[in-house]
Formats: C-alpha cells, sequence, structure tokens
C-alpha cells in the first residue's frame, strides 16, 4: 500500500504541503493559490495584508513570555514552474499535481512537483497554525511570481514589514546555509522573418532533439547537463550544409527563461525526394551527440518525422543568421569564483526559441554575483544578437545578495544547526535569484539567511523533494525560532 503525503512526518508540514499541491500555482496566475491561503489564514483565525502586487503578510504574536525577542520574518513565494513531460496531458491552470512517494522521495507524475517553494510556504502555515512552538514574534510573508521575474519582491514597500531576521527557506541541499546569490538579468533578441510560401514540392519534417535532463539554469548550470536549442542548431546547420533546397519554417526550444532547455524542435521543408535522407541523418547526430555526453545525458534522442506544416519559410539569409547566432551564444558557466569553491561566479544560458506568427525570439537570461560581470555578460550577449541583426530587448535584472558572516540570522541558524545534529553547517553562496537581494533593498536593516531541504532536479519534471532532509529542515525551522526567542532571557 502506497504511503500517502498527509501520513508523512512531520504531520503538519506535510499536510500543508499536499494541500498546496491541490492547488494550481502558475506563475503569473497565483489568484487560486492566493485565494486559498486567505481562506486558511483566516480559519486560523489570524489577519492577514495584501499589498497591491499581491503579496500577503501575517503576523503572529510571540509564545507568552518571549514578546521582547527579536521580530522574524518566514519568507517563501507561492508560485511554481510548470514543466511537464511531452506525452504528460496536464493542465497547470487547473488540475492538481499528482504527488507520490517513491521511496525516500516525493515526486510528480509527469511534471514538476512544486516544492520550489511549495516546501517552504508550507512550513511557513505549520509554524502559524502550531500552539505548542516557542517562538519570537512572527511575521510570514508570502510572495507572489518569484520564478519569472521576482516580481512580488520587487513589488515590496518600505513599511510592509517589521522584522529584524529573516529565514528565506527557499534554498534545496540540506546542510547548507546560503548567505548571498547571484543578481540577474534576461536578455532576448527579436527578428521578425520574411514568410513566404514553401515550394509546392517541398515537404516539412519536424526535427525533435529530447531526452536531456534540463534543470534549473542557476543552480545546475555547472553540471554539464546538455542544451537541446544548442544540439538541434547543429542538426540544423548541418542538414543546411547538405541539403539542397532545405528551408526553415519554424522553430520552438525551452520553456522557461529560468530552464535549461530539455526539448527543442524544429520544422524545415526539403524536397520530397530528401525526406528519407534526412530522417536517415537522425541515428549519426544522436550517436555523436552521445559520444560527447552520454555520462551525463544517456537518454538524449534525435527525431525527424513528417508532418503537415504550415506551408510557409523563411528567407534563406535570415535562417543563416538565426543558426548562426544561435551557434554563436555563449550558455553555461563563464566564471568560477576565485574566493567561495565550487561555486559559480558567472554564466549565460540559452533558454528559450519561440515563434509568434512571423517573430522568432530568442530568451536568454544571464547571472553573476559581482555585478561587473553581470553587466559584462548582458553587454556580450546582448552585441552577438545585434551583430546577427536581432533587436535586444533586455529585463530590469535584479541584484545580488552579498554576504555577511556577521549576521545574526546566521549565528542563531549555525547554533541551531549544531545543537541539533552535532555539526557544523556548510555556509554557501547561491548562483541562482533569491529574492533576498530585492528584500534586502527595501529592508536593509533586516538580518537574512536562506536554507532548506534537499530538491533535485528543480523546474524540470524530475523534481523530487527528500523526506528526511524535510523532516531535519523542520526541525531547524523549529530550533532555530527557539533560539531566536530565548535569545532575550
Amino acid at each position: 500500500m502506497s504511503t500517502a503525503l498527509t501520513d508523512l512526518e512531520p504531520k503538519a508540514l506535510w499536510t500543508h504541503f499536499h494541500g498546496m499541491a491541490q492547488v494550481p500555482r502558475p506563475s503569473k496566475k497565483e489568484e487560486k493559490i492566493l485565494a486559498y491561503l486567505k481562506k486558511l489564514i483566516t480559519d486560523l483565525g489570524y489577519t492577514y495584508e495584501q499589498d497591491e502586487t499581491g503579496n500577503i503578510v501575517v503576523r503572529k504574536s510571540a509564545t507568552p513570555g518571549y514578546e521582547n525577542a527579536p521580530m522574524t520574518l518566514i519568507q517563501g513565494h507561492v508560485d511554481m514552474v510548470c514543466e511537464k513531460n511531452k506525452d504528460t496531458d496536464f493542465d497547470f491552470d487547473n488540475d492538481p499535481i499528482e504527488a507520490y512517494v517513491d521511496g525516500e522521495w516525493v515526486t510528480a507524475k509527469g511534471t514538476t512537483l512544486g516544492a520550489d517553494n511549495g516546501i517552504g510556504v508550507a512550513a511557513g502555515l505549520a509554524v502559524l497554525e502550531s500552539k505548542d512552538l516557542i517562538h519570537p514574534p512572527m511575521e510570514f510573508l508570502f510572495t507572489v511570481d518569484e520564478e519569472t521575474g521576482l516580481t512580488g519582491a520587487k513589488g515590496l514597500k518600505p513599511g510592509f514589514l517589521k522584522s529584524q531576521i529573516m529565514l528565506n527557506l527557499d534554498s534545496e541541499e540540506d546542510g547548507a546555509l546560503y548567505v548571498g546569490c547571484a543578481g540577474g538579468m534576461d536578455t532576448a533578441g527579436v527578428m521578425k522573418l520574411n514568410l513566404s510560401d514553401a515550394p509546392a514540392t517541398a515537404k516539412a519534417i519536424d526535427i525533435n532533439v529530447g531526452g536531456l535532463k534540463g534543470g534549473h539554469s542557476g543552480l545546475d548550470v555547472a553540471t554539464g547537463r546538455g542544451n537541446a536549442i544548442k544540439f538541434l542548431t547543429r542538426v540544423l546547420t548541418d542538414l543546411r550544409k547538405n541539403i539542397p533546397g532545405m528551408q526553415f519554417s519554424s522553430m520552438l526550444g525551452g520553456s522557461k527563461r529560468n530552464a535549461i532547455p530539455r526539448e527543442a524542435e524544429a520544422v524545415i521543408y526539403v524536397p520530397q525526394d530528401k525526406i528519407d535522407d534526412v530522417i536517415a541523418r537522425m541515428p549519426n547526430y544522436q550517436e555523436l551527440f552521445l559520444n560527447e555526453i552520454k555520462t551525463v545525458e544517456p537518454d538524449l534522442t534525435v527525431k525527424a518525422t513528417p508532418v503537415s506544416g504550415n506551408g510557409k519559410v523563411a528567407h534563406d539569409t535570415q535562417f543563416a543568421a538565426i543558426l548562426d547566432v544561435l551557434q554563436a551564444l555563449p550558455t553555461g558557466v563563464i566564471k568560477m569564483s576565485a574566493d567561495i569553491a565550487g561555486l559559480v561566479e558567472t554564466s549565460t544560458m540559452l533558454a528559450t526559441v519561440t515563434m509568434d506568427g512571423d517573430t522568432l525570439t530568442i530568451g536568454t537570461s544571464q547571472r553573476s554575483s559581482v555585478e561587473s560581470e553581470k553587466t559584462d555578460i548582458v553587454a556580450t550577449v546582448g552585441a552577438v544578437l545585434r551583430l546577427a541583426g536581432f533587436e535586444v530587448v533586455q529585463g530590469d535584472g535584479y541584484p545580488g545578495w552579498k554576504p555577511n558572516m556577521e549576521s545574526k540570522a546566521l549565528k542563531f541558524v549555525k547554533q541551531s544547526f549544531n545543537e541539533l545534529f552535532g555539526k557544523e553547517p556548510e555556509i554557501k553562496a547561491i548562483h541562482a535569484g533569491l529574492e533576498c537581494g530585492l528584500i534586502g533593498e527595501v529592508f536593509p536593516k533586516m538580518d537574512m539567511i536562506s536554507f532548506g531541504p534537499t530538491i533535485e532536479g528543480a523546474h524540470s519534471p524530475d523534481e523530487r523533494l527528500n523526506i528526511p532532509a524535510t523532516h531535519r529542515f523542520w526541525d531547524l525551522v523549529v530550533k532555530t525560532l527557539e533560539n531566536v526567542a530565548k535569545s532575550v532571557k
């Protein structure tokens, strides 16, 4: 008999995580999860405030006798990355996540799990609901749209929060405390294509690269995982060189600005007598790529399938420009930190290729814990796009979070970790955009730290949450709140 999430311990934490999994919560579509949280908060006997952006804050009085302890904030974001396997029939706007227990892990059937950051929010709700924990005066901040632009954190205004200490529960490694993060920016290239009718004798073929692991474009950037868009570009470049009369119709690769592309496909038109030649080349491409990356990506596939197509093709000079820019765009680690062993300092990711009618858009994201390096890699990517004739569009970006090794928050969590587990935690910075940087800009006197349980495969359908690590995570939250409360005794 399979184990239900609600039977796992600590029961309150898993019950809230299960409850959140039943409610759709795509980024920028948080109406249902916010309504769920408002009702839950009200049913627990608390009131909430909501700002113009949609963020919710709840306050809870201290355990009697600990009213003078520093007010402490638990923070997490309510949205989730919505990724599914191509063969999974799932509607993220309406369907509940099908989470289940698999040994020592919780995962989902063919989709992202939403442990990022559902488990952090669930921990906050469990603390809010608790009657027997020792804790200081508390605030709980539930932010919106973290995954597609940190919109909630960007929308915070002075005065909305009162806490002196913040526990961001949006990290993904058991035993690690995060005291800094990378800043980032998105850079897109846009090109309007000159489309015309495909020759009447040409036939459409869909070229697909799939089976890759994907993952978080910051956390997993140093793993050596394959980029489906890059592999597809190589296939198309070789076909264009060797298949006379080949023409480009459309391309779709990746799905999220902050995920490594797992799949990419393009529709091309070729003369009728070249179809068999194109299909026959696919095993050779697959063998070539697996020879390069099989250790990391054993399930990579390259396939060609005749399709009906839309009957439109782009001018060959534009096709050449698209292939050139996709080939030239850097992707992956740009520089490792000289100060923190194993930390990626600067990276860029070729993340998406999309088409809307006759407009092709290439999406990329840049990250760095050094602001000047972030500016430089953004400029590099922009230059490559402009040289290929693309219009460059850049986002507002977000700041990094500079480590403070004298932080009181760090002191309390380190103390708690040592008391619970009899050893020192790892102190790290993360090559990803946490909300801490933005929150710290608005509330510069707030001491912050980030930690969480082990989550593997975040931002991909392989996402899974470790059950024993989640129990330790909960114990650390509880012990930290107790130590903060008792710090004034």
